[in-house]
């Protein structure tokens, strides 16, 4: 089997437009989870988003751009660039034949999906934009993409709620690993704040009415967020043999379902996902440093990945470093796992473990070191990066340390 380097990444979300910025405002603990620009008529319950404010799709697309792709396919594009000019690869000769594109989605274009039926059921307009197909289809990202770049091999989507992204990485390592491709972009990305979708998040009583505190006892909920997440994976010779500079390694992916419930979590089926991963790479469960926490904020999910925390590493479970970042950036549903991802790979890099911010007060059911508030120095080899999605599908990454 081939070993997986990761050589680029790139990211957009409400901690800024490239790696650099967003790792600056995650290790300095900046909660970018903020008063939404519009908070509804009537207003929504909660009124905090973890908007990506920075990010102006003129500043990266034309307006013939525009009019073909949807927010959620702009960010993953555009992270996309950042992450392939970080990693200095070309797709030429037929290295684009033998790349691949994998990118994740859960909701695809919703503000287009939107548009489309107020004309035809509000105005009684039949006629619809278009390109309303186009820009609403959850490949659109990665068809632009592999557009882009010259990119002949596989590119797909994978739409598995929160896991979507999770699931596409974990795809694209399988692709390189076994020989099937030398290289691929994978990730995900997701806009969520159209009013449709607000409303429908806002009927599951799952969003906090303040900002999302993972693993403290006072939580009252998650926080929508948005953005766009790449990696750049190649054969690790391939990288090395073109001089690349290795960020990281993926040495394994777990995956499993929990056939239990459409949206209430069991503990058995992320750990499954956990145990799977951490045997898929080889190495013993006390050796895994930190995890980047799927961490909602929500009181059935947190106690439920504690538990499964703990029935995975045991006693290494007191030792382990635990933190959600989605408590700065917000979840951002089906590109969590490429967010995360990134973030997983600069603690990594840096040694340092970004913080569970906005924690107030422990919960006795969440007993883990869950680095509250402030940024951790420590030398970290392997880490794991969780995520758990409505209809009980689970997805872990292993990552080590270049």
């Amino acid at each position: 089997m081939k070993r997986v380097a990761v050589t680029g990444l790139g990211l957009i979300c409400a901690l800024g437009n490239t790696v650099a910025e967003c790792w600056q405002r995650a290790r300095s603990g900046e909660c970018r989870i903020l008063p939404l620009r519009d908070g509804g008529s009537p207003a929504y319950k909660f009124q905090n988003g973890a908007e990506a404010r920075d990010f102006e799709a003129l500043d990266y697309f034309t307006e013939k751009d525009l009019l073909m792709l949807e927010r959620f396919a702009l960010m993953g594009t555009a992270a996309a660039r950042e992450a392939v000019k970080q990693s200095g690869i070309e797709f030429t000769d037929d290295l684009g034949d033998r790349s691949a594109v994998v990118t994740g989605t859960s909701v695809g274009g919703q503000f287009t999906e939107e548009e489309g039926y107020l004309r035809l059921y509000r105005e009684n307009n039949p006629r619809v934009a278009p390109l309303t197909i186009p820009r609403t289809m959850a490949n659109a990202a990665a068809s632009r993409i592999s557009l882009e770049f010259g990119i002949h091999g596989p590119a797909y989507t994978v739409s598995t709620a929160c896991s979507s992204a999770n699931h596409a990485i974990g795809q694209a390592f399988g692709l390189i690993r076994s020989g099937q491709v030398t290289a691929a972009i994978a990730g995900g990305s997701e806009a969520v704040f159209a009013e449709g979708l607000l409303r429908a998040w806002e009927a599951m009583r799952v969003v906090s009415p303040e900002v999302c505190r993972p693993f403290s006892a006072d939580r009252r909920g998650l926080s929508l967020g948005e953005g766009g997440a790449m990696l750049v994976l190649e054969d690790w010779e391939h990288a090395q043999a073109r001089g690349a500079n290795i960020l990281g390694e993926i040495i394994g992916f777990g995956m499993s379902s929990d056939a239990h419930h459409i949206t209430q979590p069991c503990m058995e089926g992320p750990a499954k996902a956990m145990a799977w991963a951490i045997r898929d790479a080889g190495i013993d469960p006390e050796q895994v440093d930190y995890i980047n926490a799927h961490g909602t904020g929500t009181q059935a999910n947190d106690v439920t990945e504690t538990q499964a925390i703990r029935a995975v590493l045991g006693p290494h479970a007191d030792r382990v470093l635990v933190s959600s970042t989605k408590s700065m950036h917000g979840h951002t549903l089906g590109a969590a796992g490429a967010v995360e991802a990134v973030l997983t790979l600069m603690a990594l890099e840096c040694g340092t473990v970004p913080p569970t911010v906005n924690f107030t007060t422990p919960d006795p059911a969440c007993n883990l070191d869950v680095v509250p508030n402030q940024a951790r120095k420590a030398a970290i080899e392997y880490a794991l990066s969780n995520t758990f999605a409505f209809g009980g599908l689970n997805a872990t990454l292993v990552f080590k340390r270049a």
